[in-house]
């Protein structure tokens, strides 16, 4: 069973991202939350994280330095972006820094399992 930190500043698509990993039926243990890349960095800190989710776009620290910094941590979790972002420069630019992936929003259960299911 994997650990799972889902880093996105909106509550509400934390809670649909975290229903839509259980619904696709991915083998998930915990699901951790940060609402920003700061506090995504300080739940890496304290716990043990199979697998990253992040959005792009956030407040006081954004995905990319996100993933930048996760990354010059040591952190070797594939992350996977979530994003409404459609541009080729800023998803390149995520994978470049270290993501694995990316999946765009909205997304369905089934999505999620063929993204993820390789990675878990």
């Amino acid at each position: 069973m994997a650990n799972v930190l889902i880093v996105d500043d909106s509550s509400t698509m934390r809670k649909i991202i975290s229903r839509s990993l259980r619904q696709a039926g991915l083998p998930v243990d915990e699901i951790f939350e940060a609402g920003d890349g700061i506090e995504g960095l300080n739940v890496l800190s304290g716990k043990s994280v199979d697998l990253i989710l992040s959005d792009i776009n956030m407040p006081n620290m954004d995905g990319l330095e996100f993933i930048r910094q996760a990354r010059a941590n040591g952190h070797k979790a594939p992350i996977v972006m979530i994003t409404t972002e459609g541009g080729e420069d800023i998803l390149k630019e995520a994978i470049s820094s270290g993501a694995s992936d990316s999946i765009k929003k909205p997304f369905t259960p089934d999505q999620l399992n063929e993204k993820l299911g390789s990675l878990l």
